[in-house]
């Protein structure tokens, strides 16, 4: 064996626990050979796809390569350290290597597919006579609503991209919207606090708007598919300090969650059946302190949580509701992996906190560094990374698992209002004051896309489930369609 020719390699998962023991593997090695090597040690039965990373940065050049770039001449260290590693291995004391001389590389799962980037506008859509303040797409990708300050919700046409219905029965604007899992029915909130519900197929308001908060609407979240099939509950949280749950086929309020002392400004049903409120009284479901009032709530399994049963492959279900439940609770398992589902909390304090509530109810981790209010966050579809907007106009990346800064996403010039992932993991959506929407590439750490095209501050934007489009509105009045 020449030397020169390996490097000595410790293969550890996102913690930091070894797989197996250190190993000399070619310097000519990329990352489709280090795949083959972690799916043989992880005894996978199906192959799958990982990426790698060495020092928090994405290995994207075989070894040798990577070594020379960072060393700029590695072949005489190299020869001497092999040296080194082979006297040591026959005086018999080879677990004395020091953790410095071998190259540790975190493996991480990848998606088995991949979304195009988005580059330009396919429509501009007029119809909303107000700001657009919500916008969201079905879990299958092939219906998009939106909210407004016109007081309407209107359904879209995805193919033709024109106005389907225009849903009338909200007195005040409409703050927010969101999808049954199942895509059976659609739900939205209003400033008054009051809640309709809308059949998709007509854009008909199913029964008389739900009552019974006093103050608006600020979150919606629905019971996970996985835990009950049709989807018919769904829970609200509103700034009279309450969350309810309500029952879409009984049209009532069935629990009210109280306990807070000020407004709930965001609630997450979480796919083990515990569901999460945040509050302007600085306190969340398990009752940690924020210094100041909690801003938005992510959970590792969103993505599946609102997808359902619905993946990338378009594929479609019988009406079984164990067939659905089943293809459901299994991707939900996948996503929750063997880390569990872990929340993340952001804050007005300019503070994060993660917590892996299925192992303590205690925070996991403090997350630092923002200098302004924490806006939103969320995790990346397969759960690996964090994203947080805030007002001082950055975006943050972190370890979906540990907690620990990876990079700050900078570019925009005024506060970043509202992010969203593609369904790969491999890219983040950003909206901002400054009009433009972004899109970064988490691999490479840097802008991808500049989107320009709105007149004026851009309130929400979404990637579809299918990751085949972007959409965005504000306060232009507009809803924007863009593609690859």
């Amino acid at each position: 064996m020449e030397l020169a020719m390996t490097v000595m390699c410790r293969l550890v998962d996102a913690e930091g626990i070894p797989l197996g023991d250190p190993m000399y593997i070619p310097q000519r090695a990329g990352k489709l050979q280090l795949t083959e090597l972690a799916n043989k040690f992880l005894n996978n039965e199906e192959k799958l796809r990982y990426a790698f990373y060495v020092s928090g940065e994405e290995l994207r050049v075989p070894l040798g390569t990577y070594i020379e770039e960072r060393s700029g001449n590695i072949s005489v260290g190299y020869i001497l350290f092999g040296i080194i590693i082979i006297i040591i291995c026959l005086a018999n004391c080879v677990h004395a290597v020091s953790m410095e001389e071998i190259l540790t590389i975190v493996y991480r799962q990848e998606a088995v597919f991949r979304t195009r980037p988005v580059s330009r506008i396919s429509a501009s859509i007029p119809g909303h006579r107000d700001s657009v303040l919500c916008v969201s797409f079905s879990p299958d990708g092939t219906q998009l609503a939106s909210g407004s300050g016109d007081t309407t919700v209107r359904l879209w046409d995805l193919y033709t991209q024109t106005p389907m219905f225009t849903c009338i029965g909200h007195t005040n604007w409409v703050l927010s919207v969101a999808w049954s899992p199942d895509g059976k029915h659609l739900v939205s909130g209003d400033l008054a606090g009051n809640i309709c519900c809308w059949i998709p197929k007509t854009g008909k308001l199913d029964g008389s708007p739900l009552r019974g908060h006093k103050k608006w609407i600020t979150s919606i979240s629905w019971e996970p598919v996985h835990l009950t099939y049709p989807c018919r509950r769904f829970v609200t949280s509103s700034k009279d300090e309450d969350a309810r749950i309500w029952d879409i086929t009984l049209k009532k309020s069935v629990t009210c969650l109280s306990g807070h002392t000020r407004g709930v400004t965001c609630v997450k049903w979480g796919g083990d059946g515990i569901i999460y409120t945040g509050s302007q009284d600085c306190t969340i479901k398990m009752w940690q302190k924020h210094g100041h009032w909690v801003n938005s709530l992510a959970l590792s399994t969103d993505y599946v949580l609102r997808t359902g049963a619905f993946d990338h492959t378009g594929k479609q279900y019988s009406s079984s509701p164990e067939e659905v439940r089943k293809a459901a609770l299994k991707r939900y398992d996948q996503a929750k992996g063997e880390y569990g589902e872990r929340l993340v909390s952001g804050s007005d304090d300019f503070t994060m906190i993660l917590w892996e509530q299925s192992v303590s109810d205690q925070p996991k981790q403090h997350l630092f560094g923002h200098q302004q209010l924490v806006n939103h966050v969320c995790f990346s579809p397969n759960g690996q990374w964090i994203a947080s907007a805030s007002f001082d106009k950055s975006i943050r990346i972190w370890d979906g698992i540990t907690g620990a800064f990876i990079t700050t996403l900078r570019g925009h010039l005024g506060p970043v209002y509202q992010i969203s992932w593609s369904p790969d993991s491999r890219m983040l959506l950003s909206g901002s004051k400054d009009s433009t929407l972004k899109i970064w590439d988490i691999g490479l750490r840097q802008l991808k896309e500049d989107l320009p095209g709105h007149a004026d501050e851009v309130y929400a934007v979404d990637w579809s489930p299918d990751g085949e489009r972007v959409v965005s509105g504000g306060k232009d009045k507009s809803l924007k369609l863009w593609v690859g």
